[in-house]
């Protein structure tokens, strides 16, 4: 099976961010709870019960960063996603606990 999406670090995932401020789109699929504590800024909340609405909406053209609690389940996410027509498809490496770790540091 191809790999059809890329894995990538905080600050591989900052650097893109800097580099396309208003492109990147932003998915958590963490919990309801996790979500509301504190997640990466302007990030959607995909869960089961919006996914089509969001691959409906959203833009397969533009890059798209998918991250979960450590890195492990978004990678599974970040596949279906880019099996669904998204190009430009990235795993966080560490997910949000390494995001926030990096800004927390900063």
């Amino acid at each position: 099976m191809d790999v059809n999406f890329k894995r990538i670090s905080v600050d591989e995932a900052q650097q893109l961010i800097a580099e396309h401020p208003s492109k990147v789109q932003i998915v958590d699929i963490r919990d309801d709870e996790s979500f509301e504590n504190g997640h990466i800024e302007s990030a959607f909340h995909l869960h089961n019960s919006n996914l089509q609405d969001f691959i409906a909406g959203a833009d397969p053209e533009q890059p798209l960063l998918v991250y979960c609690y450590h890195g492990h389940m978004s990678q599974g996410a970040a596949a279906f996603l880019a099996e669904q027509g998204f190009g430009e498809t990235y795993s966080l490496d560490g997910g949000y606990e390494a995001w926030s770790e990096l800004e927390s540091s900063a």
